[in-house]
């Protein structure tokens, strides 16, 4: 059974939002959409290497790598036209990469709920962050079984 322990890096985001009032989480949340990194260049442009989020209605695509270290590093792409959801990808992309796969596998599955925004954006939006954290999940626990 997996314990499920919020790592330092979303522990430390999570904090950033709610200490904001509720009214300025959404201007935090459009900074992450800034944030978003590119995905590494042999992602670039091949969304069939990524897999694509269907709980989101904009086009998100999410892959997750763990490098010879054993550490995660989670790749998204977002349109800038949604800025809500490339700034949900970007928390992720963020707040995973770095981590253990255990860790990964620890992140209580509410994360999204818990960051303070539910009365801010709509539940489809957390429902797509959501979708986003469970595939990275998913994968990652793929990953540390091949």
């Amino acid at each position: 059974m997996t314990t499920h322990v919020l790592p330092d890096s979303l522990a430390e985001i999570r904090d950033e939002f709610l200490e904001l009032p509720e009214a300025d989480r959404l201007l935090l949340l459009l900074d992450f959409a800034n944030e978003l990194p590119p995905v590494p260049a042999r992602y670039d442009g091949h969304p069939e290497l990524c897999e694509r989020v269907v709980e989101c209605q904009s086009p998100v695509y999410i892959v997750v790598d763990v490098d010879e270290d054993g550490l995660v590093a989670m790749h998204a792409t977002a349109p800038k036209e949604a800025p809500t959801t490339r700034g949900f990808a970007s928390i992720l992309v963020q707040g995973l990469t770095g981590l253990t796969p255990d860790e990964v596998l620890a992140i209580p599955e509410d994360f999204p709920q818990s960051i303070g925004l539910t009365r801010a954006v709509s539940p489809l939006r957390i429902s797509g962050m959501t979708g986003m954290l469970m595939r990275a999940k998913r994968q990652v626990a793929a990953k540390r079984a091949a």
